[in-house]
Formats: structure tokens, C-alpha cells, sequence
């Protein structure tokens, strides 16, 4: 997932302790695909490289919970940071 596409800027929510942020951007591949949401995983604490964590497609929006400091929820897929990823081209 490290090629993805940069994409438009929509929303980014920290988690409860400010460890990490998880920021959404919307992409649009053109006519002829669907609009998709790339998920990156900030560390605000850490000087890590950002990582992408999700990719989706089919979504224009993007809506971000975290239940916990290491548990975020983006459009209903739960994702246990900083090692589990979404990516829809690998069910």
C-alpha cells in the first residue's frame, strides 16, 4: 500500500491519548472508477514515517472513531494500530 495515490484531504481524528492520528483523503481515479478512501497513520509521538493503513473502495467519506488509544474504526472496519491494515483488494 505504499504507492497509493496522495488523493484530496477530508478528516483526521486523533486517538484519546494523542499517540497516533489517523488522517482520510478521498481519491478519484476518473470516470471510469470509483471514488476510493486512503486511511494514513500519523505518529504524533514517535518519529516514524507515516503508513498507510487503509484503502477502500466504493466510499466517498470517511468516518473516524477510535475506541481506544491503539483501536480505530473508519468506516466501520476496526483496525488495531499500528499493525493491522484494510486493503479491498485483499479480502
Amino acid at each position: 500500500m505504499g504507492r497509493l495515490p496522495k488523493g484530496k484531504f477530508l478528516i483526521e481524528a486523533a486517538s484519546p491519548e494523542g499517540t497516533y492520528s489517523l488522517k482520510a483523503y478521498l481519491i478519484n481515479g476518473g470516470a471510469t472508477t470509483p471514488f476510493m478512501i486512503r486511511g494514513e497513520l500519523v505518529f504524533n509521538k514517535r518519529n516514524h514515517k507515516t503508513k498507510n493503513i487503509y484503502w477502500s473502495s466504493h466510499e466517498d467519506q470517511a468516518v473516524i472513531t477510535w475506541s481506544d488509544n491503539d483501536t480505530v474504526i473508519i468506516n466501520g472496519h476496526s483496525l488495531d494500530v499500528p499493525h493491522d491494515k484494510f486493503d479491498f483488494r485483499h479480502p
